[in-house]
């Protein structure tokens, strides 16, 4: 088995440990065919607030606990793209990269998505294109629920399952409340901007 070939699922501004997974594989497979699951990092992610850490949450419309994830529907009756965005701010505003970047991601809270993953990925490809990289992907086209020929990484997308000890960088409000943990890669991007990519290389799960 190649470890560099891994499969992962695509989520909502993804895990740092998502970032330490795919930034060094020689293949990355999105999981596009797998049944939704409540309170994984699909529709979620965890910032650094003035409070402390914070949970990001996108309601999403589903049926019956089996759909398939990539036919669920985002719940845009809620203004989540304004309470996310605005929490952002009031996390990052005094962070080193925040305005560097702010302009390239306002444009994804100003437009309504209809598939949770389609928002994902074009998630995915600003993130790479704010961290100055190219990830090349692939996606799956039937569910296995065990792989042999890829590490499995699809436990990422289960924070209680991620266990992934990162080593601390400073965060805009470490002296309030510490170091938190593998937050997602915004708090990494905001915080540390293009250097996020050699620290990424540093760390392992």
């Amino acid at each position: 088995m190649n470890q560099n070939d891994i499969l992962i699922y695509p989520t909502y501004f993804p895990s740092i440990s998502h970032y330490i997974a795919m930034i060094d594989a020689k293949t990355v497979t999105f999981e596009v065919e797998d049944t939704f699951q409540k309170q994984t990092n699909r529709n979620r992610m965890y910032i650094y607030s003035p409070n402390g850490i914070q949970l990001l949450n996108i309601s999403v419309k589903h049926n019956s606990a089996n759909t398939n994830f990539k036919d669920i529907k985002i719940d845009n009756q809620h203004n989540w793209q304004k309470n996310h965005f605005k929490s952002l701010e009031a996390a990052y505003k005094n962070s080193p990269f925040y305005e560097y970047f702010v302009d390239d991601l306002r444009p994804l809270f100003e437009k309504k998505h209809e598939f949770m993953l389609d928002l994902n990925f074009e998630i995915f490809d600003l993130v790479n294109e704010s961290l100055g990289i190219s990830i090349p992907f692939e996606k799956t086209t039937e569910y296995f629920h065990e792989v042999s020929d890829k590490t499995d990484f699809r436990y990422l997308v289960n924070g209680k399952k991620d266990t992934t000890q990162i080593e601390p960088y400073t965060q805009v409000f470490d002296d309030k409340h510490g170091f938190i943990n593998n937050l997602s890669i915004l708090d990494l991007l905001f915080n540390e901007g293009r250097y996020a990519v050699d620290y990424l290389k540093q760390q392992s799960l």
